[in-house]
């Protein structure tokens, strides 16, 4: 009967954990079949959980709502000014009115955005004596005799990859507008846009690889099998030089590429240029360039961090929720070194960070002799000990940081855009994708509007010497008016 009760007890402990992680599966991709499943793993947990006659779990107070606090209005935008002025003369007496001040009160309002044609127009002239015609040279066009121009072909990609807006669906836009643009005609503007930038891609990646150390990453794509009606799954590679925490002055970069698969020879090819030290999780294809001594291994403690999330949230652990007090110690530190350079963070980690860690280690190798193999908190520690070098090589090291989640953050964009696109309509839409996020996440990571900043590459590169296309990466690059593409203050 103990064994049967075990069994059930850590049965029920899975369910919830696996209810829990698909609930929050749903915030980056909803569908009906993660629904069903939720649904059936509910009712499974019910039956379950009436025979075994489990006390609920407490109920959890909820914190009070805070009301937003209004904002001023951003100084930057524009203001129209207009005056109510009062009837001539006193209501009442009919005197003579004297200004005594005012009130003034301002409301936020949109101006649709607009098309407008640019005609330009190049007149022939003709010598009088020798009859020679002159004639100014045509102007540059981002796409060779297209109609687009750059700043319409920035905003067509800004929306597909930043705001997540499919083609058909500008397509309709476009056409309340009065403009007539065909999905297929967006979709040549797109194929031949990426084609335009992907020097510049390659000056980017030049630049990723160049680092002592980057965070990598991964994301599936589904990607659609023409002829199939179906769809496979591709693979987004994210690859992160970030060493600002550091107190690093390089710019920070975001470099992807795509593929049609998760075989490990893709990232052993993407990073055949690079040595140092990547921080990533636990997948498997890393382990071959860790083996070959050119690349160093560091973990990621968010992962760590993260099981024991899912079990203190779908049981109340008092073991898991010690887990993660433990765990937020290590982040407090890192938060009050973070931005200092990296000596001075090795010594600050030696000093306070690697005694917690030592204790930490030996309370999880206690906590595991104490458990069942087969519950998701034995997983758990199991996951964090089997890694252990891995996960506290940042402690010697102040170069790097006790996280991946500058990998995470920078494929958050394509998690995203998933849920509305769907899937790339081939693999070729899977590259372009990639080619296309490395340039808008590289601009908003230095701080810059991507569409502003596209918008300037674009009216440029075209007729910009290939050896120098570097120059037209976000941190180098100037406006007309000498002045970078921000974002908005």
């Amino acid at each position: 009967m103990r064994g049967e009760l075990l069994v059930t007890t850590t049965l029920i402990e899975k369910l919830k954990l696996q209810i829990a992680r698909l609930k929050r599966m749903q915030f980056g991709r909803s569908s009906e079949k993660t629904a069903e499943q939720i649904e059936q793993l509910e009712l499974i947990l019910e039956d379950l959980e009436a025979t075994h006659s489990q006390a609920s779990l407490p109920i959890r107070r909820h914190e009070a709502k805070t009301q937003p606090v209004r904002r001023p209005l951003p100084e930057h935008l524009p203001r129209e000014t207009v005056h109510h002025e009062p009837e001539a003369g006193c209501p009442d007496c009919g005197g003579e009115l004297r200004s005594i001040g005012e009130d003034v009160a301002e409301m936020l309002e949109y101006v649709p955005a607009s098309f407008k044609v640019i005609r330009h127009v190049r007149p022939r002239l003709a010598c009088a004596c020798c009859e020679r015609m002159v004639q100014a040279p045509a102007p540059i066009r981002p796409i060779d005799r297209g109609v687009p121009g750059p700043g319409l072909l920035a905003h067509v990609l800004v929306s597909k990859y930043a705001d997540h807006l499919p083609l058909y669906r500008q397509s309709g836009i476009y056409a309340r507008q009065g403009v007539e643009l065909e999905r297929s005609t967006l979709a040549d503007w797109v194929g031949s846009a990426a084609m335009l930038l992907g020097p510049l891609v390659n000056a980017l990646r030049n630049h990723v690889l160049a680092a002592e150390k980057l965070h990598a990453d991964d994301t599936p794509v589904p990607v659609l099998q023409p002829g199939r009606g179906t769809t496979k799954t591709g693979r987004l590679w994210t690859y992160v030089r970030d060493d600002r925490p550091a107190a690093a002055t390089t710019p920070p970069a975001i470099w992807m590429q795509y593929t049609p698969d998760r075989k490990a020879i893709h990232p052993a090819e993407h990073l055949a240029r690079f040595s140092g030290v990547l921080q990533a999780d636990g997948y498997a294809g890393f382990e071959r360039l860790y083996q070959a001594g050119r690349i160093t291994e560091a973990a990621c403690w968010a992962h760590v961090r993260r099981k024991f999330y899912d079990i203190a949230q779908a049981t109340d652990s008092l073991t898991a929720n010690e887990a993660l007090q433990r765990i937020g110690t290590l982040y407090g530190i890192e938060a009050e070194i973070r931005g200092r350079p990296p000596d001075e963070r090795r010594t600050q980690r030696q000093s306070r960070a690697t005694p917690l860690l030592e204790d930490l280690k030996t309370w999880l190798q206690a906590t595991l002799g104490k458990l069942s193999s087969k519950t998701e908190l034995a997983l758990a520690i199991r996951y964090a000990l089997t890694r252990w070098s891995a996960l506290t090589r940042y402690a010697d090291d102040g170069r790097i940081e006790i996280d991946n989640n500058a990998a995470e953050r920078s494929i958050r964009n394509c998690a995203l855009g998933r849920k509305n696109w769907l899937f790339a309509g081939s693999d070729a839409g899977g590259e372009r994708a990639a080619a296309i996020y490395s340039l808008l996440g590289t601009a908003k990571l230095n701080g810059l509007d991507p569409e502003r900043y596209l918008r300037t590459v674009l009216e440029r590169i075209a007729e910009y010497p290939i050896n120098r296309v570097a120059e037209l990466l976000p941190w180098n690059l100037k406006t007309d008016d000498g002045e970078e593409p921000r974002l908005a203050a």
